[in-house]
């Protein structure tokens, strides 16, 4: 009981009112600076998917857009979108909507930085970036440098938590439930099942997975809305309601749900932010595994990632659970009905919602379907979260000179994520997303604060980028032009220094030697 009052007391400090205010405005604001660049550059996010290349040290636009979406579709957008429903009523999507719209903007400038300020890994020479490294390079030069270096330690600390604990558990309960609805498995059973997989995985290497999600994650996702299509079709005149009932409640108009719309907009938030990740931080680390010739190109890549995750899959799992009646709307801390539906009695609000909606369609195939589509969404995912952490972990061991101190770190590193695994599986759905919700929260306050702040090198990218690309020219970056410092990985290829199968400590050679 203790830890349930800690759990909801932690929740409750971190999305406070002010954190949703900041992630609204801020993607108003990027979308302002931009002129919505999430609108008016839609084709150079499309030309770059199409186009990007690879190299023996970082991947295309496109693998790392799938390597993105990994860490992006999972729980989020099957058992997310039926809890923001449960808990904030039909409303909740619109805001969901909205922060994805507003979100690209933001994605764009977190993932342009982490472009900017990449490194190469001292001993494999692949490229390395995210917030920890930004918010330390970006300011190296100026008196203010010891203060944003312990801002980037105390990132990296709380993102390899987040990562490692946090995050996680949610992943593993969505899998736990639908695998419980779906064949009756217990939880613990499932739990036991996907630790020993992931412990296989990560401990024999994260660089299989990356190649497993980028072939599995789009199949998935395609197959997944594709399902959810027909039933767009089979229940086509449903769709005036469920538009209807969204926008209505989502500003208080419906005589049900527009006593809660203060929920609808918070969870509406919380729910999309979990899903798209945009502003929480985590783009950046697959955008700076890119290879590409300016960083606003991957910049663009990452922003077409937030469409894909809410306006496509969110939105398919919305229509689902709406045209269908299969969900129920809850209010207050006793979590009082105010809304029944049509869902089978004793359900638990979560993937349910999403089974049920499958299983009044494709009698029988239902439950079965969204297990396996939930399990390959979140069983990457949560392989993708621990590579996030081990980089960040890499960042923090820099200081510790002893190899064999470092492994023992990656090591706990290891033990910690499945034993979240396991406590998520088996707890109750409401504790598995508090803590998740945690973990997102305080990574988005420390990245939103950091890139209003780094801004300006985004911005700058971003403008040069377009005058190039008007000139008739395929933008090629040098920071010294735009009087970017720090960024000594694009200064060297821009002098013509870089060469492919160099490791991170060949370029400091460089860079010392000039």
């Amino acid at each position: 009981m203790f830890f349930d009052t800690l759990i909801t007391g932690a929740n409750n400090l971190v999305w406070s009112l002010p954190l949703v205010g900041l992630l609204l405005l801020t993607g108003l604001y990027f979308s302002l600076r931009t002129l919505f660049l999430q609108v008016r550059c839609i084709p150079d996010m499309l030309n770059q998917l199409r186009k990007g290349e690879a190299s023996p040290d970082g991947t295309s636009s496109f693998q790392s857009l799938m390597i993105s979406l990994a860490g992006r579709v999972g729980m989020g957008n099957i058992g997310g979108v039926a809890t923001a429903i449960a808990i904030g009523g039909p409303g909740a999507v619109f805001w969901m909507w909205l922060i994805a719209f507003l979100g690209a903007a933001t994605s764009f400038v977190e993932c342009t930085l982490g472009q900017i300020y990449k490194e190469k890994d001292k001993d494999t020479g692949e490229y390395r970036g995210g917030p920890a490294y930004y918010i330390e390079k970006a300011f190296k030069h100026t008196t203010a440098a010891p203060v944003f270096l312990v801002y980037a330690i105390v990132f990296s600390i709380v993102t390899v938590v987040a990562m490692c604990f946090f995050l996680p558990g949610v992943q593993g309960n969505g899998m736990a439930s639908a695998a419980y609805e779906a064949w009756g498995l217990p939880h613990w059973v499932s739990a036991v099942g996907v630790v020993i997989l992931l412990a296989f995985i990560i401990i024999g290497g994260v660089k299989r997975i990356a190649h497993f999600a980028v072939l599995v994650v789009p199949v998935m996702a395609i197959l997944y809305i594709i399902a959810a299509l027909i039933v767009f079709f089979i229940n086509f005149d449903q769709i005036p309601h469920v538009f209807g009932l969204i926008f209505s409640s989502a500003f208080g108009a419906h005589a049900v749900f527009g006593a809660i719309v203060g929920k609808a907009v918070e969870m509406g938030v919380k729910r999309g932010l979990y899903s798209n990740e945009a502003g929480q931080g985590t783009g950046p680390h697959a955008a700076a595994a890119a290879e590409v010739s300016h960083p606003a190109k991957q910049g663009f890549a990452q922003s077409f990632a937030v469409y894909i995750d809410t306006l496509f899959v969110c939105t398919a799992t919305a229509f689902l659970i709406i045209s269908t009646d299969m969900y129920q709307v809850f209010q207050g801390p006793d979590e009082e009905l105010i809304y029944a539906g049509s869902v089978p009695e004793g359900t638990d609000y979560g993937p349910e919602f999403a089974q049920n909606g499958f299983e009044s369609v494709f009698h029988g195939l239902g439950p079965t379907f969204v297990a396996i589509a939930l399990f390959f969404f979140a069983f990457t995912t949560i392989v993708a979260y621990y590579y996030m952490a081990e980089v960040n972990l890499t960042y923090l061991s820099r200081w510790i000179p002893n190899r064999t101190a470092r492994r023992a770190l990656v090591r706990f590193l290891q033990a910690l994520i499945l034993v979240a695994v396991v406590y998520g599986s088996v707890t109750t759905t409401g504790n598995a997303w508090a803590l998740g919700d945690i973990g997102v929260g305080a990574m988005a306050w420390l990245n939103v604060v950091a890139i209003l702040i780094l801004q300006g090198p985004a911005l700058k990218a971003l403008k040069d980028y377009q005058q190039q690309k008007k000139a008739g020219k395929d933008p090629q970056f040098d920071p010294r032009l735009l009087g970017i410092k720090n960024a000594e990985f694009w200064e060297l290829r821009a002098d013509g220094l870089v060469r492919h199968g160099e490791t991170g400590e060949d370029l400091e050679k460089k860079v010392a030697g000039r």
